[in-house]
């Protein structure tokens, strides 16, 4: 097997394991089980819920003042335990991109600041858990894991382009206008996952009930002062418990209403995005018609989450769903931009 073989195997391990994580964190955060082991990075103390059940000062003890509750404990672990492998995979496809780099298969400074990001990751982790889940920390830890998965996606898309020469399958004509509508949309995106993680991190989902009126109006009573002040939080009580919140319902109401504001812009955004790539044609129509069926997907899990009433397994698809429509947002902007030819080392 050859070097770029290997690496493009690992990169595609990494990638797959990577969303695995981003689903299983926010069925964790959504199932109230973020604390499920108030220390870091074992468990009570102990490797395994299992160690920890088995432990008698468990009992008698509770970390944090938390009793273990089996099941949490056994989800917040996995999730951990399947972190700790993606951090194994990128540390030897770094090793692997910087050993080979004369080879050119990928840049050193993309695989140095991949490694760079997970382990930021790895300490917004610990802090989630040791901070009592304040938004600030869990919304960092979201947005960061999103940016892994995001890297990953971007090299397993260049390492599958080909190489191209001086020839373009592009059209010259009408690129350049569908380059900046694709660049816009991954921003407006981005912006949105960023808005669903500070409504998730303070638990302003239920705040609108209905849709498309919240709380039986158009417009409630909203605080939005209150909503978007991370440092507060951080400042405030270190041994202040998150779970559940500790916003009023105005200031969630704000936040709630937020997000919905920023779906429709989002929307809106990739779907000019996904129109343009139509236009074009050639390699960028698959990548824009997938960007359009996941689009349609997320507004109607968004909306039958609410009429159904935020069931969890509504809300980790939601979850699930934002993840994919950002990599097909991504895999457009690939495709609109062909992978230059490699330079031939010589001497």
């Amino acid at each position: 097997m050859s070097h770029s073989a290997w690496v493009r195997a690992i990169a595609v391990a990494a990638f797959s394991l990577c969303l695995g994580v981003v689903v299983l964190g926010a069925y964790v955060r959504l199932s109230d089980a973020g604390l499920g082991c108030p220390d870091w990075p074992g468990c009570y103390g102990h490797l395994t819920p299992a160690g920890a059940a088995a432990d008698e000062r468990t009992a008698s003890a509770p970390t944090a003042g938390r009793p273990l509750e089996i099941g949490k404990a056994w989800r917040e672990m996995l999730h951990r335990y399947a972190a700790g492998t993606l951090g194994a995979l990128i540390i030897c496809l770094t090793a692997l991109g910087l050993a080979w780099r004369r080879e050119r298969i990928v840049p050193a400074w993309f695989v140095t600041a991949l490694l760079a990001i997970v382990l930021l990751q790895g300490t917004l982790g610990m802090l989630t858990v040791t901070r009592l889940l304040k938004p600030l920390f869990v919304s960092l830890h979201l947005l960061f894991g999103f940016t892994t998965l995001s890297l990953l996606w971007w090299l397993v898309l260049t390492l599958r382009q080909p190489h191209r020469g001086a020839r373009s399958d592009l059209p010259v004509r009408g690129v350049a206008g569908a380059r900046r509508l694709a660049l816009l949309g991954l921003i407006a995106v981005s912006l949105q996952i960023a808005l669903g993680g500070w409504t998730s991190s303070n638990y302003a989902a239920t705040a609108c009930p209905d849709v498309p009126t919240c709380q039986g109006r158009w417009w409630p009573q909203a605080d939005f002062r209150a909503a978007f002040m991370p440092w507060q939080a951080v400042r405030a009580d270190p041994q202040l418990d998150y779970e559940g919140g500790v916003l009023d319902n105005p200031a969630r109401t704000a936040i709630h209403l937020s997000h919905r504001f920023g779906a429709l812009v989002a929307s809106l955004a990739l779907l000019a995005a996904a129109i343009a790539g139509l236009r074009l044609g050639g390699p960028a129509a698959p990548a824009a018609l997938g960007l359009l069926l996941l689009l349609a997907l997320q507004l109607v899990i968004g909306v039958s989450m609410v009429l159904r009433g935020f069931p969890l397994w509504l809300a980790t698809a939601h979850n699930a769903g934002a993840a994919l429509l950002l990599l097909a947002t991504l895999a457009l902007n690939r495709s609109l931009w062909p992978r230059p030819a490699p330079v031939t080392l010589t001497g």
